[in-house]
């Protein structure tokens, strides 16, 4: 399952997020790292959600867990307190117990057939911290990050970071330890410390004297719908198909990929057992001489859907050069799987992007070396797209052997109409609710104090419905936590791709951000940090993360911790018509509206025939005036509506304006 992750099946591009993310999930970390549920060794006496350095959360009773015989007495202590409870007929225990007073280190004893003690334990506030790759992204990764790593000595500071997990059905428990905060701890890139979560944490340090455990539950390309629950997902109607599908699956016992493409395979690829038609040694006698890039026609399938093998045997020199070696496959529709020597080297569905995959070491030897790859097309012009120069294996010390040229093929699926095509082609964790199932329902009902939420880059092709269904994942985790309406913080999308001049029709992005905007100030308890002016128009992971882990500290010291602090940039409150022109106001304007820049940009008009104008816009007595001289009677206006835009207004606190897109008197 190595894969380089899309946010899209179709519409907008993400060529830079691939280029950034192809070598970590190319070289196999992730198709390493995923545990499958059925996997799990025997269920524990404590749930590994606790352990020694972890922070309990104050003000409220803490839901301590784990597994030991039917009807045996547990009994949990922790300072002054004690609580009792009888394991239930499948051998789950469960105490409630009172936290002792904010600090520590205090110690957890927890006695019953068994005795375990956890160790520097503070007491304090915990932040779930949930999303795709921005969430994941590690300290060392964000600007100046070597700089924050050597400075990141904070002991009151703890984090957990889930290890990503799929299942079908709800897990039992997750994997991961307790870390204390410290450059030894926060130095790790891939699988680290979130730099969002850590740059919250460090300006909460600063603002509220307690201490904060941060538990990092993310995993990178991975929709909303797949952190939220087959129940929560249902009265949508949106998710039945594929819902029924991954039912079907578990009830067949089928591998828990957590992907529909890889099942595809299963049922239909004939290779894909056990990999046979990629192991060295395998016949190919009846396979046909094909030329690469091509080989469909000689196979029969120039134009119709198909799953083709190709192989070829190389010579690599003795002593192999040290080095990292690569794969370089160039542009492939629609999905294609890389062997080398009968290892699985790299996969990807992304089409846009050129396939580059790390070899792992170990996989390349001295002599013959069979090369394998899997090609599922989809188009007539499907197949291997790029010219022949960009197919080539590079060695260690950046010797180029080229790859095009004779290979030997063989049709594995002719998947014409009407044999059935993958429900989807993303090769990770996409499946609705598996990710839910492996990594929300094990650790609730974990006492904490709310969820920041850094997602939304894999459900921007479906803006309008993520107004219903991120409402839906907010309330399904307050559900599993039960713990009321706890806050739930969101980071509105970053600037990504190149600038419009001209005023898109449409923009996916742009339409996301009002959704999450729309939710934020929708549900209960709820936040929004805007990102709109730290992006990259060339990295879909922008470095700037500081910025928005105090931003979120903003929202939680003004919303939750009572702390008089501006939280908000300027957001829209009225507009008003003026002869040519619209009048708007704004709340949040903590200082004054600021623009920086020489004048407010990137807003927009349109008048009846809803053709989108550049207009003007005046700061005038704390408000804005927009104008064009192509929209005499505007009936909606925009500011920063694309998916690179221009930021250029702000509130006095250095907080940049919420984007909107609103029509006259809405």
């Amino acid at each position: 399952m190595n894969t380089i992750n899309p946010f899209m099946k179709s519409g907008i591009l993400f060529a830079a997020f691939r280029r950034s993310l192809f070598a970590f999930f190319a070289c196999g970390v992730l198709a390493s790292g995923v545990l499958r549920a059925a996997d799990q060794a025997p269920l524990p006496f404590v749930s590994p959600i606790f352990g020694d350095a972890m922070v309990l959360q104050r003000g409220k009773p803490n839901t301590l867990w784990g597994w030991t015989k039917p009807g045996a007495e547990v009994r949990v202590t922790v300072g002054d307190h004690t609580a009792r409870s009888v394991a239930q007929q499948d051998g789950r225990w469960s105490v409630a117990i009172e936290p002792p007073p904010v600090g520590g280190p205090y110690t957890i004893v927890i006695d019953g057939p068994q005795r375990v003690e956890l160790r520097d334990v503070l007491v304090g506030d915990v932040w779930l911290c949930g999303g795709q790759s921005n969430m994941e992204m590690a300290l060392v990764d964000a600007r100046n990050g070597n700089d924050e790593v050597k400075a990141a000595d904070h002991p009151q500071i703890r984090f957990f970071i889930v290890r990503p997990q799929i299942a079908y059905a709800p897990a039992s428990t997750v994997q991961g330890s307790w870390k204390v905060c410290s450059p030894e701890t926060a130095a790790q890139r891939w699988g680290g410390l979130s730099a969002v979560g850590y740059f919250f944490a460090r300006r909460l340090r600063q603002d509220v004297d307690v201490p904060i455990g941060l538990v990092q539950d993310a995993v990178g390309g991975t929709p909303a719908e797949s952190w939220t629950s087959a129940e929560a997902l249902r009265p949508l109607k949106d998710f039945d198909q594929n819902l029924d599908e991954l039912a079907r699956l578990r009830a067949n016992h089928a591998p828990e990929y957590g992907n529909f493409v890889t099942h595809w395979y299963d049922e239909y690829d004939p290779g894909q057992k056990d990999n046979a038609w990629a192991q060295p040694g395998f016949d190919e006698t009846d396979w046909k001489p094909v030329t690469v890039p091509g080989g469909f026609r000689e196979l029969g399938v120039p134009e119709t859907p198909a799953v083709v093998y190709f192989r070829r045997t190389i010579e690599l020199p003795d002593p192999l050069p040290a080095g990292m070696a690569m794969i370089r496959l160039g542009v492939v529709e629609r999905m294609d799987t890389a062997f080398i020597n009968g290892r699985q080297v790299g996969a990807s569905s992304w089409v846009e992007n050129p396939r580059v995959y790390r070899i792992p070491e170990g996989t390349l030897k001295p002599g013959p070396n069979q090369i394998t790859i899997r090609v599922l097309k989809t188009k007539p012009d499907g197949g291997f797209m790029s010219k022949p120069e960009d197919l080539k294996l590079v060695l260690g010390d950046k010797t180029e052997i080229p790859l095009a040229g004779a290979w030997k093929a063989k049709l594995a699926v002719d998947a014409r109409p009407p044999h059935p095509l993958p429900v989807g082609y993303e090769n990770w964790p996409v499946m609705p609710a598996v990710l839910y199932n492996g990594m929300i329902a094990p650790i609730a009902p974990l006492a904490l104090t709310g969820a920041l939420w850094y997602q939304g880059e894999a459900n921007a092709s479906h803006a309008q419905q993520y107004r219903t269904l991120l409402p839906a994942m907010i309330a399904d985790w307050r559900r599993s936590f039960g713990q009321g309406d706890f806050p739930f913080y969101i980071v509105s999308l970053a600037a990504f791709m190149q600038h419009k001049d001209t005023p898109p029709e449409t923009d996916g992005w742009a339409e996301l951000r009002g959704a999450q905007d729309f939710v934020a100030h929708s549900v209960p308890n709820s936040g929004l940090a805007v990102a709109i002016d730290v992006g990259n128009a060339d990295n879909i992971h922008p470095v700037d993360k500081k910025e928005v882990g105090e931003r979120l500290a903003l929202i939680a010291l003004a919303k939750h911790y009572g702390k008089k602090v501006p939280y908000s940039g300027p957001r829209l409150a009225s507009v008003e018509r003026l002869p040519n022109a619209l009048r708007l106001t704004f709340t949040h304007t903590d200082g004054g509206l600021i623009v920086k820049g020489e004048q407010p940009e990137e807003f927009a008009l349109c008048g009846e025939d809803r053709v989108w104008h550049r207009a003007h816009g005046k700061i005038v007595d704390d408000t804005v005036v927009v104008s064009s001289s192509e929209v005499l009677n505007p009936v909606a206006v925009r500011y920063a509506w694309q998916s690179n835009p221009k930021a250029t207004l702000f509130n006095g606190a250095g907080l940049p304006a919420i984007p909107f897109e609103t029509e006259v008197g809405r």
